[in-house]
């Protein structure tokens, strides 16, 4: 089991319009839920990202979110990609 570390932002907008702007800046869209917080939107570098997907046990092992300086633990649920071409479009974190 691997753990990892992911820095994040949080993202005022939501919405297919805001995501198409955070895609085109490099940056992907995730949203981090479950347990007894609310759900939080944020955004990550999608450079960052992919190095973690590529390690082939991404959904393995717990994924620690720093969201503006707050440790959160999650796993890995959903990742969607781009159909053509393989680009991470979202990503779904569950609370640990």
């Amino acid at each position: 089991m691997s753990n990892f570390s992911l820095p994040a932002e949080t993202r005022a907008k939501t919405g297919k319009g805001a995501s198409r702007a955070l895609r085109r800046e490099g940056r992907v869209p995730v949203v981090v839920y479950g347990g007894n917080a609310e759900p939080v939107a944020a955004h990550v570098e999608e450079k960052e990202l992919v190095r973690l997907l590529n390690t082939g046990n991404f959904f393995d092992g717990e994924v620690e979110i720093v969201v503006d300086g707050a440790a959160v633990k999650t796993v890995a649920k959903d990742v969607a990609v781009h159909p053509v071409t393989d680009r991470p479009e979202h990503v779904d974190f569950l609370r640990v």
